[in-house]
């Protein structure tokens, strides 16, 4: 890949890179220069990520498993860049949400993000530096109908996200979140396709946002090399929206 240089020389984890952000913002990472260590459980996908962007290592485990994100870290030389991207999403009301839908959501969407970034605050620490980015929603701030634990989970990402910038900031570490609106993911499809009428609950959902589309998960990979680089070095426990005028509108 070309690199025009924004991160060269940095090295970068990045969780649910399979797909969706997660894999848009590896891509991007990878053509500015960076290194990358790509995590997913979805060992197909994460072969066709590597085969796009050359040498990278792979990681094929679930990121609420402990030991594999202490082990991918111990065995990296250096961690300059998180970004956790994985999520999974449920699209049920509180009443319609069982215990383990609510406990699995809660357990990849907030223990997963804890988990990565407990681990790579550990080299960020010993060498003086690095930035995490977490993957939150607009839904952080402005809650929304159905899907209570998802909704749920983003609003815990984006607290500890502010934790740790505040925590760490001393030691050079910068923590940030991006609030996507709703973002053409195959997340974002699999939500529709549980609704009783699909097609209008995508007219409604775009409706919501003032700019009259979704996102492009090229977008909110913008918006993460932003926050990871040193142009956003006067950045830290921000929680950046880019949601087409949602939180606006």
């Amino acid at each position: 890949m070309q690199h025009s240089g924004r991160v060269v020389g940095k090295h970068a984890v990045v969780t649910g890179a399979s797909s969706g952000i997660g894999r848009a913002a590896a891509l991007l990472l990878a053509s500015e220069g960076a290194s990358l260590t790509l995590v997913d459980q979805d060992a197909e996908g994460l072969a066709t990520l590597q085969n796009m962007i050359g040498e990278a290592r792979v990681v094929n485990c679930d990121v609420t498993d402990e030991a594999a994100a202490r082990s991918t870290v111990d065995a990296a030389e250096r961690v300059d860049i998180l970004v956790t991207a994985a999520g999974i999403s449920g699209g049920r009301p509180a009443l319609e949400t069982t215990l383990a839908q609510f406990e699995a959501i809660m357990a990849v969407n907030v223990t997963g993000t804890f988990l990565w970034i407990r681990e790579c605050l550990r080299p960020m620490v010993a060498q003086g530096g690095g930035s995490i980015v977490t993957i939150a929603s607009q839904l952080a701030r402005a809650g929304g109908r159905g899907n209570a634990p998802y909704v749920a989970s983003k609003g815990a990402v984006a607290a500890l996200t502010r934790n740790v910038a505040l925590d760490y900031v001393q030691h050079g570490i910068r923590c940030n979140s991006v609030l996507p609106g709703a973002t053409d993911t195959p997340l974002l499809r699999r939500g529709f396709s549980r609704q009783a009428d699909p097609a209008g609950a995508e007219a409604r959902s775009i409706a919501r946002h003032p700019i009259g589309r979704f996102g492009r998960v090229e977008e909110i990979a913008a918006a993460v090399l932003y926050l990871a680089s040193d142009e956003a070095s006067f950045v830290t426990g921000v929680d950046l929206p880019v949601d087409g005028g949602w939180l606006a509108g």
